[in-house]
């Protein structure tokens, strides 16, 4: 395909084009929320099955039923993969609710400190990461 000197490709649009180091941050985004996803699937099966792995901690101001948020975080982790897996398109809308969902994993992690404190401390870092990716490769899409 032959240009004239000066004028964009025919195959892009001059105000679509994505710096590559944004659709890697977004590459490294998906594949965190999907980790993440799987991460807290495994934490909410091993609460609904009542693991003795975690403490129940009665005087905690948040107190709830274990079981409870072993569901909770069973949903979360199954939402949470396939909004990685929807960042792959590389959409807006999948970026907006991977914020969104990483930003509610952290409170749900949060809550969660009282059962296990180590894990649901990692999984609330690795969601700011998550956030602080999505957030970069976003600001590109509106310019530079």
């Amino acid at each position: 395909m032959a240009t004239h000197a000066g004028e964009a490709p025919m195959d892009k649009a001059p105000g679509n084009t994505e710096h590559p180091a944004a659709a890697g941050w977004t590459v490294f985004a998906a594949i965190l929320m999907i980790f993440v996803g799987i991460m807290v699937i495994f934490e909410g099966a091993s609460a609904i099955a009542k693991d003795t792995v975690f403490v129940n901690t009665p005087r905690y101001v948040y107190a709830f039923n274990l079981t409870g948020w072993g569901i909770v975080h069973l949903i979360l982790g199954i939402v949470i993969a396939l909004a990685g897996v929807a960042l792959f398109t590389g959409a807006v809308w999948a970026r907006i609710v991977g914020i969104t969902l990483a930003g509610l994993s952290m409170i749900a992690n949060f809550i969660w400190l009282p059962h296990y404190p180590l894990w649901a401390i990692v999984i609330i870092a690795l969601d700011a990461f998550i956030i602080w990716a999505l957030c970069v490769s976003s600001k590109n899409l509106v310019g530079d």
